[in-house]
């Protein structure tokens, strides 16, 4: 497994600079192509008609642009979560809902760019700050809606609430992380609906 990334560095150059997303775009096209992991910065350059030392002035590496990717991506699928989320009453549709809408968000996204996918798989597997971060927030709105549950009577509250929510948590993680996710498809269909209901019937008060 490749050394874990705890921290990206910083974007170079003006974050609405027209080149940054012009060298954006240049590269989601050039990563789709090719894939990600066969692409080089100097790759990335030719095809842009830049220097490899002009991108430099605006990301650092090759990993900086795929964040940048991989964070349009995984706001997509958050925004998606969120308003799925909203759209219940009660908790455990809530959580349902949950469950359901991410798994089905990632799905969409592999199926439909592959080579692209390989972007999440990376941040995945090296542990990109925006994939820890996304991580971090997925966890915190579980926590949220199982708060809510015990607010309102839905969910035990025997147990600790941060042991709970990573129970779950890790219960959702085949079919939330990108490395996992592409060795469960033959599950996805059913396991959103058969998990949560199993997961609802352990936080029965």
């Amino acid at each position: 497994m490749t050394k874990a990334t705890t921290r990206s560095a910083p974007a170079r150059g003006p974050a609405d600079h027209e080149v940054r997303d012009q060298i954006r775009v240049a590269a989601t096209e050039h990563f789709s192509r090719y894939g990600y992991e066969k692409t080089t910065v100097s790759d990335l350059a030719k095809a842009i008609g830049f220097s490899k030392a002009y991108i430099y002035k605006f990301f650092d590496s090759k990993q900086a642009i795929g964040e940048m990717i991989c964070t349009n991506c995984l706001c997509e699928i958050e925004s998606e979560v969120r308003a799925a989320v909203d759209e219940a009453e009660r908790p455990p549709e809530k959580l349902r809902r949950m469950f359901k809408t991410i798994v089905e968000a990632s799905l969409r996204l592999f199926s439909r760019d592959r080579k692209l996918y390989e972007i999440a798989i990376s941040a995945a597997t090296e542990r990109w700050q925006v994939a820890l971060d996304f991580e971090e927030r997925t966890r915190k709105l579980l926590q949220d809606i199982l708060q809510e549950g015990r607010q309102t009577g839905d969910f035990e509250r025997k147990t600790p609430i941060d042991e709970t929510a990573m129970a779950i948590y890790l219960v959702m993680r085949p079919y939330i992380n990108p490395v996992l996710l592409q060795h469960s498809f033959d599950y996805t269909d059913d396991a959103p609906a058969q998990l949560s209901s199993l997961v609802l019937r352990s936080l029965s008060p």
